[in-house]
């Protein structure tokens, strides 16, 4: 069954141009079935964790342009999936782009460490990147029949169907949003296996660390503390690493899309918390794995720690969907004042509290400083459109 994604129609927008696109996410996130979806028979693909694909781009850059495509078949577009296995895909894909191939070239990678990093040095101004993450909770609720699509306002929606709607936030909670995990019937068996993926095709494989036990071990600390203002010293120190070490980890961790960070939010750093960061992890799932707790008890312990990070994560995916153009933060004082959310576009800046139970919020110390109410969101309005895009 597929699930149609929010992001379609932006890379349908950006298939009719020249530019290289380049998809970014991560493994098993649906990269590769969205775009072919989208694609007509005029595609060539080419899988590089394939070695008979990976033959074949290697040939492929070793021929003139001409003779390049008339070796692949004439394609109209060629899609490199897991790009950033071969080192030089960015420096091959650029020659052939500077020489005027009439071709259009798209990359799909499950982590921005070495795409990035070619794109930005051989890519520059000659590409366009878009991020697709595990589904939201809009597009995981589309597959359901009684889901109107965009016909009926979300309150709407929770009054009509509150009990469904339920039953599918808690098992996100447990399991995440990644589109194979909705429907194999042993989830906590795929998501283990997940994580071992990434811990070892995307870090270990790339040859970025030396063993696997210690970057587990910080996942699972991170795991542990979602929510919470991480300490790299304090992590170092339980580690027994050196806190450059522990930075490169946790940066790894981001460049896989297993985590991300909301820096804090301020104007004034004498009254503000400015230099401290949070960690939350893309999917739920994932972490929930990490710690081996699948529970799908609304009692279950760290419930609010949990719902926290799968609605910022999906604050975070809402963004990307959107382009990707706002700011995520936490904002804290040194008294003691917090709003878990803030989400700045341009000089318009909102807030947002999130608590698993309905509660009164105080927050008149953000309210006074930026003349913007709070929000409080709990876990009767989990269809919050942070950013106004239409529903999947």
């Amino acid at each position: 069954m597929y699930i149609h994604r929010i992001i379609e129609k932006a890379i349908l927008e950006k298939l009719r141009n020249d530019k290289i696109l380049i998809i970014l996410g991560p493994r098993q996130a649906g990269k590769t079935t969205t775009i072919k979806h989208l694609l007509n028979s005029g595609a060539k693909y080419l899988n590089l964790d394939l070695p008979a694909d990976l033959n074949t781009f290697k040939a492929f850059s070793q021929l003139t342009p001409k003779e390049a495509k008339i070796f692949l078949e004439n394609p109209e577009i060629l899609v490199i999936d897991e790009a950033q296995r071969e080192d030089q895909t960015s420096r091959i894909i650029k020659g052939f782009w500077d020489s005027g191939t009439k071709m259009k070239f798209v990359l799909l990678g499950s982590s921005s460490l070495d795409i990035k990093n070619q794109a930005a040095e051989s890519l520059a101004g000659r590409n366009e990147k878009i991020y697709l993450m595990p589904f939201s909770f809009q597009e995981i609720l589309s597959r359901k029949e009684w889901y109107k699509n965009g016909v009926q306002p979300a309150d709407a929606i929770l009054s009509a169907f509150a009990s469904e709607i339920k039953v599918e936030l808690m098992s996100s909670l447990a399991y995440g949003c990644y589109p194979e995990c909705l429907f194999v019937a042993d989830k906590q068996e795929f998501l283990s296996n997940l994580v071992e993926d990434h811990v070892f095709k995307d870090i270990t494989a790339l040859e970025l660390v030396k063993s696997r036990e210690p970057i587990y071990k910080l996942l699972q600390l991170l795991a542990g503390q979602i929510g919470n203002e991480v300490s790299v010293n304090e992590l170092a120190s339980q580690l027994g690493l050196a806190r450059a070490t522990v930075e490169k980890y946790i940066d790894l961790l981001e460049e896989t899309f297993i985590v991300f960070r909301l820096s804090a939010f301020s104007r004034n750093s004498r009254k503000e918390v400015s230099k401290n960061k949070k960690i939350y992890f893309w999917d739920t799932g994932i972490r929930n794995a990490v710690l081996g707790e699948f529970s799908q008890n609304e009692w279950r312990a760290g419930l609010g720690q949990l719902w926290e990070n799968w609605m910022v994560a999906e604050a975070a995916k809402q963004n990307l969907q959107a382009g990707g153009k706002a700011k995520l933060y936490f904002w804290r004082t040194h008294a003691g004042s917090e709003v878990d959310l803030i989400i700045k576009e341009g000089e318009k800046i909102r807030g947002f509290e999130i608590k698993w139970q309905k509660r009164k919020i105080s927050s008149r110390a953000f309210e006074s400083q930026y003349q913007s109410v709070v929000k409080l969101i709990d876990s009767s309005s989990p269809l919050v459109n942070f950013f106004g895009h239409r529903r999947a």
